[in-house]
């Protein structure tokens, strides 16, 4: 029994192409991920006209010719689907970013520049030859992907997921010390009182004499 942040699936794929990516291959990648389910996300981001236009041409005929064509069909003209015209590159990764996908092909000029602005996607395929399908079966990356937006704030199942971490704080007493009189502050604004209590007594010797509180403090060095 484990927990989870959220149950895997429908799938998607988004696309960040530019004028330079090759439209059939665009075209064939968009409908491999159609393929899994009639709910599937299959989307193409663009500042390319041309290439938006050339990619629906290519659609046409290409999945009339795969074998599960009326899938394919169904999930590609759902709400679920599309191709979005971006400004530039730059609104394209904006555009990536909003829609944290599953999986996320870049096929750009630079992938790497358009990479290192990527902040949310489950799994980042990069370049014309890596195609999602290479992670299904032979890249060894990980292939239970956050959905549904999901990789804003998680990230792939993995072994750390079934890991319980234990926090371990420890501070000497100048360390204590430095921060004690911030500490205080920050409980007695939320009304916390004895928050702050608890760490002026290693230093105070009356942190309940509000009266003098700021004194002790500045005599035993805290202020």
């Amino acid at each position: 029994i484990v927990g989870i942040d959220a149950v895997a699936g429908p799938t998607e794929i988004a696309i960040v192409a530019d004028k330079g990516a090759n439209p059939s291959w665009l075209a064939a990648d968009l409908i491999g991920q159609a393929e899994h389910d009639e709910l599937a996300g299959s989307v193409l981001i663009t500042d390319s006209e041309d290439i938006a236009e050339q990619v629906q041409e290519n659609l046409k005929h290409r999945v009339p010719r795969t074998e599960h064509a009326e899938r394919v069909k169904t999930s590609l003209s759902g709400r679920q689907s599309g191709i979005i015209l971006t400004d530039d590159i730059a609104q394209s990764i904006d555009a990536a970013n909003a829609y944290a996908a599953e999986h996320l092909e870049i096929q750009t000029a630079d992938p790497d520049a358009v990479i290192a602005k990527i902040r949310n996607a489950g799994a980042i395929f990069r370049g014309p030859y890596s195609p999602v399908p290479l992670g299904d079966y032979m890249s060894g990356s990980n292939h239970v992907l956050p959905t549904s937006g999901t990789a804003r704030f998680a990230a792939g199942l993995g072994v750390h997921t079934f890991m319980k971490p234990v926090e371990v704080i420890e501070y000497d007493e100048q360390g204590l010390k430095t921060l004690a009189a911030r500490v205080n502050a920050f409980a007695v604004s939320e009304d916390l009182p004895a928050h702050g209590e608890c760490v002026l007594s290693r230093f105070i010797d009356d942190p309940y004499d509000k009266a003098t509180i700021k004194e002790q403090e500045e005599q035993a060095g805290l202020r």
